[in-house]
């Protein structure tokens, strides 16, 4: 796909098309679309960033808040986005041991009491092992460098998902 392409979509196809790059906020790709036309890929990220950017504390935690827990509740269900599904499936999330399951859960749990929203990395940059880690070690953070790191994995994720769809041909509804 190229940028003249995304510049000439409707709102709804847009929306369709872009309103994922950012976990469960669609919010996030509505507010981008009227800033069209954009120069370019970087253009079109740097618009979402700086939406990102703007918005105050609560705001960043409720994008953090719209990201499911690792691992957990909504993997087990089925009902993570595609995109989720994807990324975890790539970083070996889905193949936990009893023992890393155990500890992810927990993990997960003491983050979400501690900080309000749920851990957040760019799992298909990390392995199981790397994830597990990187969550031991952020929950010592403080609220508001956590907040921060993960607003900033939150971008590698979009930035990742946005990769994807300038690579990969666009279906169009029939």
């Amino acid at each position: 796909m190229d940028i003249t392409t995304v510049n000439s979509m409707a709102y709804e196809e847009f929306m369709d098309i872009f309103g994922n790059v950012v976990e469960k906020c669609p919010l996030v790709t509505a507010a981008v679309w009227s800033q069209r036309p954009f120069l370019d890929f970087l253009h079109l990220e740097s618009s979402i960033f700086e939406f990102i950017d703007s918005l105050s504390m609560s705001g960043k935690e409720g994008i953090l808040r719209c990201h499911p827990d690792l691992a957990g509740r909504e993997l087990i269900s089925g009902t993570l986005t595609a995109e989720s599904k994807r990324e975890q499936q790539q970083s070996g999330l889905t193949y936990l041991r009893p023992e890393e399951k155990r500890k992810m859960d927990q993990l997960n749990s003491d983050y979400k009491e501690k900080f309000g929203f749920p851990f957040v990395i760019c799992a298909k940059l990390n392995d199981k092992a790397k994830i597990l880690q990187e969550l031991n070690e952020r929950i010592q953070n403080q609220p508001r460098h956590e907040l921060h790191k993960g607003i900033e994995e939150v971008k590698k994720i979009c930035h990742i998902r946005l990769q994807n769809i300038f690579t990969e041909p666009i279906l169009t509804k029939l």
